[in-house]
This record gives C-alpha cells, sequence and structure tokens, in this order.
C-alpha cells in the first residue's frame, strides 16, 4: 500500500491552487456523487484545521477539524468540542484503507489540538459502525441534513496510539 502524507493547515496557508483542489475533491464527493446540491465552502472553513492526505502530490483524502465552540451544521447549535467533518477519499481511492488512516490521523490531531476536549462528528448512518470502529459513540436520533440520514456522535474516549 502506497504511504500517505498527511499534511495538517490553515486555509489562510493553502495557495489558491491547493484550496481549488480541495474544493473541487469536497465537490465531487458531497455534491455531484451524491446528488446533493448544498452551499458546501462555508464561514467554517476559516476557523479549521483542514488535512490533507496526498500520495505523491496528489490529493487522496480530506477532512477538516472546526475550532470548538463554532457553530454545528445546525443553525444555532454551537459544538464545544473540536467537530470533524467534511472527510472524504478520493473515488479512484476508495476501499483501499485510506478513510481508515485519515480518521485515525485526525483524531490524532484533535486530541494533539485539543486535548481532553473530545470530538464530535455528523456521521451519514450507513458509517455508524465505522465511525464506532473509532470510538464515536450516537447521541441522540437520527435527523436529516441536506436531505441525508445522519447521527451526531461524540468520542470521549483515550488517545488514539500513533502508528
Amino acid at each position: 500500500m502506497c504511504d500517505i502524507h498527511f499534511r495538517w493547515t490553515r486555509l489562510s496557508e493553502l495557495t489558491a491552487a491547493q484550496w481549488h483542489t480541495v474544493l473541487a475533491a469536497r465537490q465531487a464527493v458531497f455534491v455531484v456523487e451524491q446528488n446533493c446540491p448544498y452551499q458546501d465552502a462555508d464561514e467554517l472553513d476559516v476557523h479549521s484545521w483542514h488535512l490533507l492526505g496526498e500520495i505523491e502530490g496528489r490529493l487522496v483524502g480530506y477532512l477538516r477539524v472546526v475550532d470548538p465552540g463554532r457553530k454545528s451544521v445546525h443553525p444555532g447549535v454551537f459544538y464545544p468540542e473540536p467537530s470533524i467533518g467534511r472527510v472524504l477519499t478520493t473515488k479512484e481511492c476508495r476501499g483501499r484503507g485510506f478513510g481508515r488512516q485519515l480518521m485515525h490521523e485526525g483524531i490524532i490531531g484533535c486530541e494533539r489540538r485539543f486535548p481532553g476536549q473530545g470530538i464530535r462528528i455528523s456521521a451519514q448512518s450507513y458509517l455508524l459502525k465505522f465511525y464506532g470502529e473509532l470510538g464515536f459513540q450516537v447521541i441522540g436520533e437520527e435527523y436529516l441534513e441536506d436531505n441525508i440520514p445522519h447521527f451526531e456522535m461524540l468520542r470521549t474516549g483515550p488517545a488514539l496510539r500513533n502508528d
């Protein structure tokens, strides 16, 4: 398996070309593949850490970590914990374990930047088992986000090992 090079960055540190690559990947997955027209680029991008997973300089995975205390996808709701979202693996690279590696690095990065705060996600319902295996637990009832069934999940467990 190819090694993924992970890069943590703030939006202000990305070049226009790098940010364009990220937005193109996000739109390809969340708008086109999932047939879900919505405003992907939002004000939370400025208040987030962006994790890019690259192989030989090519983006293969991405997620963002919204800073604690920022609003959630739900109007008027603020998460006290950091929140992982916009998790994707590019279509041509799926089924190779990159998503798990990406989430592992995302969890470790949250724990390093925001120790002891837990991590919140809004998970598509079909991915509950995947996120559960990473230590996330369902909180609340299923809801529709952009017409796709989701569950809010929270991870408060011990830190992951970075190996």
